[in-house]
């Protein structure tokens, strides 16, 4: 069996990043201030001050301002929701992304929903979800959304075929699910209480696997030629599909890093950047209806 092409995420996502900071660069000189994406923690996990820092860090190589938002642990969830309501009013802040998991006595729904959907760049809201799924106007999910890129950059079509989800998590399994049946593909959702697991992932197509456990997919699962999205981060730089034997059955599968990662910062960029511009633009007024 031949080894599977690898998707790059890093290769696809750079070129996403460039656009995004033109953008931003046309932004900052016809407005006078670049476009800002505020990040709100609540905690001080290592792993979610890492990615906080990564995405400020890239943000500034794109030509975007960071406010950052640190909260303690003990932080409730009406203070969340008030801090993140001030950054929603807040004129200079375009985007806001509330970096998850939130501290388990968080209501981390009731924190999502406080964002403005106008700076939901993380698509993280009941408001972007129901305009994704219905296919109007708003942000994506940053991961699912790297992921569709992702395969359009590999010029993978969803219509007609089978998609398998592992996964059904509000931010990452359901949305991606979603696209996809955007895109005329024939989509099941897999989860814990599903029977069987193994024989649905050896019809699928295209896979995404979003479950959070390490290595849980391995390459005997899957049928021959599938399309292999690895969505999982686990301790070690560890996926959730075994890539060593997915890569032999598989015809594309994404790295773990340098696969889905990527994507996720580069549309978070891109959507902070549309976020400016839109708030920025000038308002049409509605036209008057005859009498």
């Amino acid at each position: 069996m031949t080894q599977a092409q690898l998707m790059s995420g890093t290769d696809i996502a750079r070129g996403i990043v460039e656009t995004a900071a033109a953008r931003a660069a046309a932004f900052a000189q016809a407005h006078g201030r670049k476009p800002c994406l505020a990040t709100v923690i609540v905690g001080d996990d290592p792993a979610s001050v890492t990615y906080v820092r990564m995405k400020r860090n890239r943000s500034a190589q794109a030509g975007i301002d960071s406010r950052h938002v640190a909260l303690p642990a003990e932080t409730t969830t009406g203070q969340l929701v008030a801090a993140i309501g001030e950054l929603s009013t807040d004129p200079g802040v375009d985007g806001i992304l509330l970096q998850h998991p939130v501290p388990a006595h968080i209501d981390e729904r009731a924190a999502f929903e406080a964002i403005d959907p106008a700076k939901d760049v993380d698509g993280v809201t009941m408001h972007s979800f129901a305009a994704m799924a219905f296919g109007e106007p708003g942000f994506h999910c940053a991961t699912p959304g790297g992921i569709m890129r992702l395969l359009d950059a590999y010029g993978v079509k969803p219509a007609g075929r089978h998609a398998v989800v592992i996964g059904r998590s509000p931010i990452l399994g359901k949305p991606v699910g979603m696209l996809l049946l955007a895109r005329d593909a024939t989509v099941t959702y897999c989860h814990s209480k599903t029977v069987d697991l193994p024989a649905i992932v050896g019809t699928a197509d295209i896979l995404v696997a979003a479950v959070g456990r390490p290595e849980f997919v391995r390459g005997e699962h899957l049928k021959d030629g599938a399309v292999v999205v690895d969505a999982g981060y686990n301790p070690g730089n560890v996926g959730d599909v075994h890539f060593t034997s997915a890569a032999q059955k598989a015809s594309l599968i994404t790295p773990v890093p340098g696969g889905v990662g990527p994507m996720t910062i580069a549309v978070l960029l891109e959507q902070t950047v549309t976020a400016a511009l839109t708030r920025t633009a000038p308002r049409t007024p509605p036209t008057a209806r005859s009498a």
